[in-house]
């Protein structure tokens, strides 16, 4: 079993840092990769930190992109209000806030598997960002 220089099993650095993700948030999650990418050498470590990361900001960006829907139709409504109208699509609405909790609900059951799979240096592939991963720092 690989032990990092803090004397800490790989996996279990790995899986640490999957689960600072998920619990978290940003700031956790840049400084334990930050760590990893300055002082350690395990290559499945470094990948699993910046897959961590990658997940992290690709599920937000979904996430505020979808949001952006609502907000549109907000914005076309308050300018109609100004006019004495009123302009609403619900439907809509309600899909987005149904899409975003399937996004919420896959990053997190993701996660989970991940900080699992990371105990015994596993991983899933996820092409999209392993592509990415191994074009800028493979």
């Amino acid at each position: 079993m690989q032990k990092t220089k803090l004397g800490i099993p790989v996996g279990m650095v790995g899986a640490a840092i999957f689960f600072v993700a998920l619990f978290s948030g940003y700031l956790a999650t840049i400084l334990l990769t930050a760590y990893v990418l300055w002082f350690e050498e395990n290559a499945w470590l470094r990948k699993s930190a910046l897959k961590a990361i990658t997940l992290l900001i690709s599920f937000s960006l979904l996430i505020a992109l979808f949001n952006l829907i609502p907000n549109a139709i907000s914005v076309i409504n308050n300018v109609v209000v100004i006019f004495g109208g009123s302009f609403s699509i619900t439907v809509r609405s309600r899909i987005v806030s149904a899409i975003v909790t399937i996004l919420e609900f896959i990053e997190k059951i993701l996660f989970i598997i991940l900080g699992i799979k990371a105990l015994n240096q596993g991983t899933i592939t996820i092409p999209v960002v392993d592509k990415l991963i191994e074009k800028y720092a493979g």
